[in-house]
């Protein structure tokens, strides 16, 4: 059992997984042969070196060398656990996984964040019903005058926290739910001071659940619908949630987003959803905060093209920059879309419509052009041009890469008229005084000495046409591996060919081992097509046992030669005679060996 699921379930949910369609969920990925590439969520790259497997239901990337399968993507992808990994795909692949009492033990080792996740599935519940009830019509007639749609309202499943302090504590105790769970979840407020207890942290807003990319609920945004303060509450940062670390709507949108090509990228909720009222569907928000580079890293998954909202005041000129330094470091072709002073994306298209906002998108400039042009460009005081100078010159240096700053040197040389080699000299002095804005954050690659050898190519066979193992049984070659793993990992092929059991995909048995560099080997191996073509297996597994065999005898060999030698020196009979006896037993194991792959060819053409 892993988590109270039992094995059986797990191989049924592995085997109905198409591992390139649930990835495919989180990464654009294109056809390439038998195979699907993209770009790595895992690392920052330009070309795409992440490559899924249908065939043989696993990924790998040959950049920074993560591999697996669909349960160890999303554990590393959404911080999951195995059972969490399990379940998601199960759900996705439709099946259903018998639930049973778990033990206290259990019940303590039960992850604490999918705890919050069914917490906050209750509460979204709890709003959107009081949404529907008399008590949110007020709710309701806000959303109306805004020009949210019901389409919008049940998409976003938006809600309405009433008046009052323990009309959500009342409703989750009632199911069972502890108020200390659910203050951890950012639900409740424990109350200071002398009154003891919990009280609702949201009371008499408008809800808006906050989803993980999975739709999933990590955390809710409060909006007063008068004049209270603060007119937007949001949660606490928890177990599931991290605010520069998620972009909204993203779990409703990225269909869109991946259809059209590019992510409209708006402030906040209801830019969002009132762009979403009027078709606009390729859209997502940053939830009011400064643009972050884990944000940058997830929108990257679903496209490389991005269309940002910023205001024309100070505040959106600093923001813009900001913005484009990260884009350009997460090779994001972004463009500036400058709305009209005073306006955001929600009133815009409220009083100006669809159409004019799609003109809007339509003419952006690419972010670096707007910036250098119209931010940095624009002639003024001689004060104002060196102050602007400076900051050219502290952007640019932040570009870490000289081959992507090299046209943008030329482009604000030309602007401040300046020789590009002089602008170019001040960049790299502005650069050596301060640390890379993009840290290397790539593994070292396989060295040579990691190279394949016979043990490595017929593991790989025995994983790539597991009928063959029961004939490697014969041979007892494994007996010959040098590598402890290697052979570890044959041995229980092995066993499970003699068990009846199914061999699960090849990623999963590879994941377990231990070395690093063999790991990632093996990955690399079998992620890519096999050059070991049916027709020429049984020849190719007899030679490699061969091979494996002749190379082990002709080791012991040695080593008893030397022993003999030391022993013939020594005066040692009684070792000499047990080193002959053993030297006669390794001939006599040598001359076998023609008859161990003759029995081999037989048993393959069974």
């Amino acid at each position: 059992m892993n988590g109270s699921i039992p094995n059986d379930k797990i191989e049924e949910i592995r085997r109905r997984a198409e591992i390139a369609s649930l990835i495919g969920e989180y990464v654009t990925l294109k056809k390439a042969g038998r195979n699907y590439l993209g770009l790595c969520p895992f690392h920052k790259e330009k070309t795409p070196s992440f490559t899924v497997s249908p065939d043989k239901q696993m990924f790998y990337c040959f950049g920074c060398s993560e591999g697996g399968n669909v349960f160890s993507f999303l554990m590393k992808l959404n911080h999951l656990t195995f059972p969490e990994a399990v379940r998601h795909v199960a759900r996705k692949v439709g099946v259903v996984i018998p639930e049973r009492s778990m033990s206290r033990e259990e019940k303590e080792r039960y992850s604490f964040a999918e705890q919050i996740r069914q917490v906050n599935e209750l509460a979204t519940g709890f709003f959107v019903n009081a949404l529907l009830s008399p008590a949110g019509e007020g709710a309701r007639e806000y959303l109306h005058k805004r020009g949210i749609n019901e389409s919008a309202i049940r998409t976003f499943r938006l809600g309405y926290a009433p008046e009052g302090w323990s009309h959500l504590l009342e409703f989750l105790e009632k199911k069972g739910v502890s108020p200390k769970l659910a203050e951890k979840a950012g639900l409740l407020v424990e109350r200071t001071g002398k009154s003891q207890g919990y009280y609702d942290r949201f009371r008499g807003r408008l809800m808006i659940p906050i989803e993980d990319v999975d739709g999933h609920v990590i955390a809710f945004g409060g909006r007063v619908m008068g004049t209270g303060e603060p007119k937007y509450m949001n949660s606490p940062e928890s177990a599931l949630y991290t605010k520069g670390n998620t972009l909204y709507g993203l779990a409703r949108t990225r269909d869109e987003i991946r259809e059209k090509g590019f992510a409209l990228m708006v402030e906040g909720y209801f830019d969002l959803i009132s762009l979403w009222s009027v078709g606009i569907t390729n859209v997502v928000a940053v939830l009011g905060t400064a643009l972050t580079r884990a944000q940058v890293d997830l929108i990257r998954r679903y496209t490389t093209r991005v269309a940002a909202v910023f205001d024309p005041d100070e505040a959106g000129r600093k923001a813009l920059a900001r913005s484009l330094e990260l884009f350009l470091a997460g090779n994001i072709h972004a463009r500036a879309v400058i709305l009209p002073d005073g306006h955001d994306p929600d009133d815009f298209v409220r009083s100006c419509g669809r159409e004019k906002m799609d003109e809007v998108v339509a003419k952006a400039l690419p972010m670096a052009d707007y910036y250098i042009d119209q931010i940095l460009g624009g002639r003024g005081t001689l004060e104002e041009d060196r102050d602007k100078l400076r900051e050219a010159v502290s952007f640019l240096s932040r570009i870490g890469d000289g081959v992507d700053r090299s046209p943008f040197v030329k482009r604000v040389a030309e602007v401040f008229d300046l020789k590009e080699e002089t602008l170019e000299r001040e960049v790299l002095r502005a650069a050596s005084r301060a640390p890379s804005a993009v840290p290397a954050d790539l593994p070292q690659r396989t060295t040579a000495a990691e190279r394949e050898t016979l043990e490595l190519r017929l593991i790989q066979m025995m994983l790539e046409y597991p009928e063959k193992v029961s004939t490697v049984r014969e041979t007892e070659v494994l007996a010959c591996f040098r590598s402890g793993e290697l052979k570890s990992l044959g041995e229980e092929l092995l066993a499970m060919d003699k068990e009846g059991r199914t061999m699960r995909d090849a990623s999963s048995l590879v994941v377990t081992l231990t070395q690093e560099p063999l790991r990632r080997r093996l990955l690399e191996l079998l992620v890519q097509e096999s050059p070991y073509k049916a027709e020429q297996i049984d020849r190719l597994v007899a030679d490699a046992i061969r091979k494996i065999h002749d190379r082990s005898n002709k080791e012991r060999g040695r080593i008893l030669t030397r022993k003999i030698r030391e022993a013939e020196k020594a005066g040692d009979q009684e070792l000499l005679d047990r080193l002959f006896t053993e030297k006669n037993k390794l001939l006599q194991e040598e001359k076998r060996i023609p008859d161990l792959h003759g029995k081999f060819d037989k048993l393959s053409a069974l």
